[in-house]
C-alpha cells in the first residue's frame, strides 16, 4: 500500500511545532516502525508518516491525542497510524502488545505548545491561570493541591532539586506561610510569594524555572523517565534508535547516564577483580554531546531555547 501523503502545510500544526524535527528525520531515517512516545499534536509522527513510515503514538493527554488524530486521520485510515491513551512510563499499559518492537522511539519530554497557551491547563504563569498542571487523568494531585499540602521540608527539596532554586528554603517557608492565610489556587499566588522571596527584579525566567519545578513534581516526570528508560530499549529492534529531547537538567542527567551505561562494556565496580555484568555494550551513544537547536530554530520557536537531544542505538 503506498503511504498516504499530506500537504506539506501539514508538518507544523497549530497544536504543537514539533522541536529539533530535521535533527530527530535524520537519526530516525532508516526506521520503518517508529514509537512516538508523547504523541502531542503530532508534528514529529507527521514527519515519519510522510516519509512512509508505520507510527504508534502515545499521549497521556486526551485533549492531544484527540488533536493528533484528526490531524492525522487520513493515516489512520490507511492502517499507517494508530493512537493509544497512556503514559509513555507504562507503555505496555497503553495497550502495547509486550512482543511489540520499532526500529525509532521518539520520547520528547517538553509540554506542547497548546498545553502552555490554553490559560485552563494551568500549566502558564500569566495572571489569572488556574495552578493545575496535569499532563493526563493519570496525575493523582493538581499544582493546586501540591502546594497546599505538601509538608515544607519535602517542597524545599523540591524546589532545590527541580529548581535548582538557592533560596528554596525562604521560598517553601514563605509557601506555607501565605497558604495558612488563603489557599493557593491561581498562578498570581504563587508569582507572587516568588516575588516576595527573590524580589521585585525577579520575572519570567524565574517564574517558568519553579513553575516547571512544580510540573515535574505533579506529574511525577523524573520517576516516570528512570522507568522508562530501559522499558523503551528494550523494545529497540536489533539497531533500532531511540532519541530523546529533555528540558530541564535532571531529565538530561538521567538520560546521559542511561545511554552511557548501556554504552559501556563493564559495568563491575572499578575494584571488582573478576567480570559478572553482562561483559558487552548493549549499544551505543550516537550523539556524544546534546544537540541543542539553531539560532533559526530558537528565534522561530522560543520553547525550542532550552532542548536537549540525544540518541543512542541498540546493538545489532
Amino acid at each position: 500500500m503506498s503511504p498516504v501523503r499530506t500537504p506539506p502545510s501539514g508538518r507544523v500544526g497549530t497544536y504543537h511545532v514539533p522541536v529539533l524535527l530535521p535533527e530527530i528525520e535524520e537519526l530516525l531515517a532508516g526506521a520503518s516502525t517508529v514509537l512516538d512516545c508523547t504523541l502531542g499534536g503530532g508534528g514529529h509522527s507527521a514527519a515519519f508518516l510522510e516519509r512512509g513510515m508505520r507510527v504508534t503514538g502515545v499521549d497521556r493527554d486526551p485533549r492531544a491525542l484527540a488533536a493528533a488524530r484528526e490531524r492525522l486521520a487520513d493515516f489512520e485510515k490507511a492502517g499507517q497510524f494508530r493512537a493509544l491513551l497512556g503514559n509513555y512510563a507504562d507503555v505496555g499499559d497503553a495497550g502495547l502488545a509486550s512482543s511489540e518492537r520499532f526500529d525509532g522511539i521518539l520520547l520528547d519530554l517538553g509540554v506542547s505548545s497548546h498545553q502552555f497557551d490554553d490559560l485552563s491547563r494551568g500549566f502558564t504563569f500569566r495572571e489569572g491561570a488556574p495552578l493545575d498542571m496535569r499532563m493526563g487523568t493519570d496525575a493523582d494531585i493538581d499544582a493546586a493541591e501540591l502546594l497546599n499540602t505538601i509538608d515544607e521540608v519535602d517542597l524545599s527539596a523540591l524546589l532545590r532539586a527541580y529548581a535548582d532554586e538557592p533560596r528554596a528554603a525562604r521560598l517553601a517557608r514563605e509557601i506555607v506561610r501565605r497558604r495558612e492565610r488563603r489557599p493557593f489556587a491561581t498562578a498570581d499566588d504563587l508569582v507572587d510569594a516568588i516575588r516576595a522571596v527573590l524580589g521585585p527584579r525577579s520575572g519570567a525566567p524565574d517564574f517558568a524555572r519553579i513553575f516547571q519545578a512544580v510540573r515535574i513534581a505533579v506529574n511525577d516526570e523524573l520517576a516516570g523517565l528512570e522507568r522508562a528508560l530501559p522499558a523503551l530499549r528494550d523494545r529497540l529492534t536489533p539497531g533500532g534508535v531511540l532519541a530523546i529531547i529533555s528540558y530541564h537538567s535532571g531529565e538530561d542527567r538521567l538520560v546521559k547516564n542511561a545511554f552511557r551505561d548501556w554504552s559501556a562494556t563493564c559495568t563491575c565496580p572499578p575494584k571488582q577483580m573478576i567480570c559478572t555484568c553482562r561483559g558487552a555494550p548493549l549499544g551505543e551513544t550516537i550523539t556524544r554531546r546534546p544537540t541543542n537547536a539553531s539560532d533559526a530554530e530558537v528565534e522561530a520557536n522560543s520553547r525550542a531555547r532550552s532542548a536537549r537531544l540525544r540518541a543512542w542505538r541498540r546493538a545489532r
